[in-house]
């Protein structure tokens, strides 16, 4: 369905988007937005909505439109078959105010999607006995400490997936937040400060999902990079902030070695390739916090030029040198890099 990104438009900034939205278009490329924003509601509304929609379809992107009953009553349509025709909409959201029946009919007539945060079980069974075009797409969670948790989102993917129903969820922007608490916009409470390219390859990687929408809207083109690399190349990019001693590793590609102990990573290559092409003196021997990457001197001998990336905290140690950090709002990314994985270092923004 996705191409694994899609993005979010609302009316009262789209201005504001419309220029950036052709420059991000890639084939099979989503736009969510909604229709049952009261605070967006006025009597222009149904005439800026429906040239957003236009505009939108025109450059190319599929549309999934958020409705609930308050959908209908501002547009005054007694059918939301009707008015997704109206707003060229590919994929309805239904939201609050539908009963089962009612959704499963509209099912029958055009491809929708549920809401997986609050799908009951019983309704997943009754969905995957029908054999329909059901997507279950999560909330997003504006306000702090309200986004789902790990495990609980863990589990209603699960039951989503195990009934064929794809899993499509939120990250957060970067470029600006959304009002009215501009506190990002995201479906795990655990990616709220994380940076968009790590919580995106966080849901597809470790939580099945099969497509991230940005909550925010639009997302900076060094975000967009890094997420499409990782999907065109499958290489993780990796931002660290490098010392003096580490900057000759940039742009360089790693292999994780797939006897990596948990607390931390060790890079296959590093010492074959003798990246340093020089005698490592000890140098930051200091403690190993998370994120951190390492380089053992020439004190450990034959394991000298060896690279490691610290997932949990270990102690300075006089054999090796700290030569680089993950900024924190990357530090996620440990959860992804697995062992067998495939990094390039590069310049964090």
């Amino acid at each position: 369905m996705l191409n694994s990104i899609g993005y979010s438009v609302y009316l009262s900034n789209f201005e504001e988007q419309k220029e950036q939205l052709s420059k991000i278009y890639t084939k099979d490329s989503y736009i969510f937005t909604t229709f049952h924003m009261s605070e967006e509601f006025d009597n222009t509304y149904i005439e800026r909505a429906m040239d957003m929609c236009s505009y939108i379809k025109n450059l190319g992107f599929k549309i999934i439109g958020d409705v609930s009953r308050k959908t209908l009553e501002f547009f005054q349509v007694d059918s939301l078959i009707k008015f997704a025709k109206q707003m060229n909409l590919s994929i309805l959201r239904i939201d609050y105010g539908f009963t089962e029946e009612e959704i499963l009919e509209l099912a029958e007539q055009m491809p929708i999607c549920i809401n997986a945060s609050t799908v009951t079980d019983d309704f997943i069974h009754t969905i995957a006995s029908k054999n329909l075009d059901v997507y279950g797409i999560h909330n997003f969670y504006p306000r702090p400490e309200t986004g789902l948790d790990e495990e609980l989102f863990r589990t209603l993917n699960k039951k989503l997936k195990e009934n064929g129903i794809k899993v499509l969820a939120f990250a957060a922007g970067d470029i600006s937040k959304r009002g009215p608490v501009y506190e990002g916009l995201p479906t795990l409470e655990a990616h709220r400060y994380t940076a968009t390219y790590a919580a995106t390859l966080d849901l597809l990687l470790n939580y099945g999902v099969d497509g991230v929408f940005i909550g925010d809207g639009i997302i900076s083109k060094y975000q967009a990079d890094l997420i499409f690399g990782f999907i065109d190349t499958n290489i993780i990019n990796l931002p660290v902030e490098f010392n003096d001693m580490g900057k000759e590793l940039y742009e360089k590609e790693f292999t994780i070695r797939v006897d990596s102990p948990r607390w931390l990573k060790r890079l296959q290559e590093s010492r074959e390739y003798s990246c340093f092409g020089r005698e490592i003196t000890p140098e930051e021997c200091k403690v190993r916090s998370v994120g951190s990457v390492t380089i053992d001197n020439i004190s450990y001998q034959r394991y000298s030029g060896e690279i490691q990336i610290i997932v949990e905290e270990l102690p300075a140690d006089e054999k090796v040198n700290v030569i680089g950090h993950i900024p924190k709002e990357y530090h996620i990314l440990l959860k992804s890099i697995k062992n067998g994985t495939k990094i390039r270092f590069v310049k964090p923004i």
